[in-house]
């Protein structure tokens, strides 16, 4: 702690002394004067308890013997109510056995009598600090969105996302928006264009892969009757609709290099010509692109314009797969399962754990839409309050996570017992080898342990290998040397 407390903190200091000997107080509050704080003086409990009510203050001086009640009352009042102050109590001495169950009640500190200006003045700096800290952590846990703008999860990286639409968005620089295909490309452009001051404006959306080639011109720019076979009317192409809006152009990467050429002098001039006639328009549009490819490989490969890359590559976003969000993934199937158990009129409620815990290793390669369809698949074709392993379908079903823990064909087993990983076998009535189905805990126990070895005690890397998040593998590894 610094010698004072910080500039950004003297309007906002408020200390209250609860003392019944008036000497005392004064003697205090002057101990208190070198520092940017205002001092309230009280000389009993029932005037302190309705302070506390009225502006609970940021520190607390309680003396424990107080005319009208002990001041035990008072801080089991602060911590009973959750009051934001830290309660420093003051003791005669002798009395260090009632000062240490003021600590264990939740006291941040206690004096004994009598003390040095310079214990006091510590003591208060020291608590003042940990109120602010603590007033910073409970703003938070405040403000930690577990959804926003149609995002949906509170990992930090989803967070971080979160940060950077809220940052990008007041701009008018070009967004460039990447990652795997059911991440939320879409969604987040229009997050930034919600968050914008153009949110009132239209937010305009074209997926150039979806478009053949020959017409994407069209589409983007617009076309006057009879520009070309099969121009019957003049049609208003989306750079026009997007006036003094967004537009999206979504896997720009699948565009000609001719087009991009036309795309990169309407970006650079806010002005593009009409499919088939000679007039000049001239638009306000903010651009966001996006696409799922790599867009510098796509440069490199000489697929996409390195000039228009570097155009539209101003502010970049990278959208992370679902398996790297950590629990984000059960926060979203919990979501979609109460829509459509809602929509299909059925009564799911939530997921069992054998089933939370196959969500949380899946790798999920189709990202957020195949969470999306796999939930939908459950609630339609089913019907209970939990879902249950025996509802997951393909590639989530356990014969299919048995396969994929099974040794492939020709190579050799690296169990020290020998054991296959998902199947034992055991000698019967009859001495013919049954099958038993090994525990999936089992498994998966085995499994992790072993990726770690091959991967020579590197956790991280082991995770990778495996497809699932390094703080997965330390939780469980927690768990196990607990069961132990």
């Amino acid at each position: 702690m610094s010698a004072q407390i910080s500039e950004g903190m003297r309007q906002q200091n408020q200390i209250l002394i609860v003392e019944d000997s008036p000497t005392l107080a004064i003697l205090y509050q002057e101990y208190l004067r070198p520092e940017p704080v205002t001092v309230t003086l009280l000389n009993n409990g029932s005037e302190a308890l309705q302070q506390l009510q009225k502006q609970p203050p940021h520190a607390m001086i309680l003396d424990l013997y107080l005319p009208d009640m002990n001041g035990m009352e008072i801080l089991h009042y602060v911590i009973q109510k959750r009051i934001p102050t830290a309660v420093v109590v003051v003791t005669g001495h002798g009395s260090v056995d009632i000062a240490v169950e003021a600590m264990r009640t939740g006291a941040f500190d206690f004096l004994e009598k009598p003390f040095t200006p310079e214990r006091l003045l510590v003591t208060v700096r020291n608590a003042l600090e940990r109120q602010h800290l603590s007033n910073l952590v409970q703003t938070y846990k405040q403000t930690k969105r577990n959804h926003f703008h149609g995002f949906i999860g509170t990992s930090p990286v989803i967070h971080g996302i979160y940060h950077m639409i809220e940052s990008a968005a007041p701009s008018r620089a070009t967004v460039f928006i990447t990652g795997e295909s059911g991440t939320g490309k879409e969604l987040c452009a229009e997050a930034i264009h919600d968050e914008s001051e153009r949110r009132k404006k239209p937010f305009v959306a074209l997926n150039c892969a979806a478009i053949p080639h020959d017409l994407m011109e069209s589409e983007i720019f617009g076309h006057v009757k009879g520009a070309f076979t099969g121009a019957h009317n003049t049609r208003q192409g989306a750079a026009g609709r997007a006036d003094k809006g967004t537009l999206f152009l979504d896997e720009v990467c699948e565009m000609d290099l001719d087009l991009q050429s036309k795309l990169l002098r309407f970006i650079q001039s806010g002005s593009y010509q009409v499919v088939g006639s000679n007039e000049l328009k001239k638009v306000d549009i903010r651009f966001i692109c996006a696409t799922n490819r790599n867009p510098l490989e796509e440069v490199q490969a000489g697929r996409f314009r390195e000039d228009l890359y570097y155009r539209l590559h101003v502010i970049p976003i990278a959208l992370p797969a679902l398996a790297q969000r950590d629990k984000d993934v059960l926060q979203i199937a919990q979501y979609f399962l109460r829509d459509y158990s809602q929509e299909e009129g059925k009564k799911f409620l939530h997921l069992s754990p054998e089933v939370e815990l196959i969500f949380l290793q899946y790798g999920w390669p189709g990202n957020v839409r195949q969470l999306q369809n796999v939930i939908r698949n459950i609630v339609v074709l089913n019907d209970a309050s939990e879902v249950t392993l025996a509802m997951l379908p393909s590639p989530l079903d356990q014969a299919h996570l048995a396969q994929q823990l099974s040794p492939q064909p020709g190579t050799p087993l690296n169990h020290s017992n020998g054991k296959h990983p998902v199947l034992n076998f055991q000698a019967g009535a009859e001495g013919n080898n049954m099958p038993l189905i090994r525990r999936m805990e089992d498994v998966e126990r085995e499994t992790i342990e072993q990726a770690i070895a091959l991967c020579e005690g590197n956790v991280p890397k082991a995770a990778v290998a495996l497809g699932i998040s390094a703080s997965t593998i330390y939780r469980k590894k927690q768990l196990w040397e607990t069961k132990r």
